[in-house]
């Protein structure tokens, strides 16, 4: 979402917009957690997604490493996990991994995977080796958009948009129902990978994950969604909910089953 969109719906009279009454509240956010009202019920998937700063002199290191350690924690059929996706960034901050992770079973599936990790000799030691490589690093625990599908893998090249919302405390409702009729307009070309919600790290953080060939396509893109009718309401409603938005432009390693 830019900006742009507000300069031409300024005038537009809010209260008697179609598109008010096509995206009313769906659910009231008193009745229950977020959680249990956006995220989906036939899962209880939940996702992990970590941000390293990388020294700029060990990131080739870095990430020799990880592709030697992460996939066997991907494919070890006694850990209820699995890799989404791992990537540098390329535009955005520099030196940086970022990495995403699905537990099949939610907070239980989690426990049983960092107990068995704690028992893994190797991955002590890929910790200690990664932990000399690193500047800083963070994570946050998320659930998925009900509207949004599941992230799977996919060939490539592509290259990968990582969107990611600050929103105002008490918005995260309004949010969902605004983009649980909005992701229709940004499906046209399979662009729409996964979206998220923070649980536990940042509060009220929303990511968006998109993918394109290469950075033209992404502009022409976002530029035809401008095109269809209803885009540019959605943007005029959705951005007083933001209290700050960042974008990464992201680049697969190998090891990625997103590529």
């Amino acid at each position: 979402l830019t900006c742009r969109g507000l300069a031409s719906s300024a005038s537009r009279p809010g209260e008697d917009s179609w598109l008010k009454s096509l995206f009313v509240r769906k659910v009231d956010p008193r009745k229950d957690a977020h959680s249990n009202l956006l995220a989906k019920r036939e899962t209880s998937s939940l996702y992990k997604l970590q941000f390293h700063n990388v020294k700029p002199e060990y990131l080739d290191a870095y990430n020799k490493l990880c592709q030697e350690v992460l996939p066997k924690i991907h494919e070890e059929k006694h850990y209820p996990c699995a890799l989404v996706g791992t990537w540098n960034t390329w535009y955005g901050e520099q030196d940086q991994a970022v990495h995403l992770w699905r537990y099949e079973g939610g907070y239980p599936a989690l426990n049983e995977v960092m107990s068995k990790l704690r028992q893994n000799k190797e991955f002590t030691e890929f910790r200690k080796e990664r932990g000399n490589m690193l500047l800083s690093r963070k994570n946050q625990l998320l659930l998925e958009f009900s509207f949004w599908n599941e992230p799977v893998p996919r060939e490539g090249p592509n290259i990968y948009e990582l969107r990611s919302y600050q929103l105002r405390p008490g918005t995260m409702i309004e949010w969902g129902n605004y983009w649980a009729r909005a992701i229709r307009f940004r499906q046209d070309n399979n662009e729409a990978v996964g979206g998220f919600f923070s649980q536990i790290g940042q509060l009220y953080m929303v990511h968006h994950l998109w993918a394109y060939k290469d950075l033209q396509i992404r502009e022409d893109i976002r530029n035809a969604a401008w095109h269809k009718p209803g885009w540019d309401e959605l943007v005029y409603y959705t951005v007083p909910l933001i209290q700050e938005m960042e974008s990464r432009i992201m680049i697969p390693l190998k090891i990625s089953p997103l590529q």
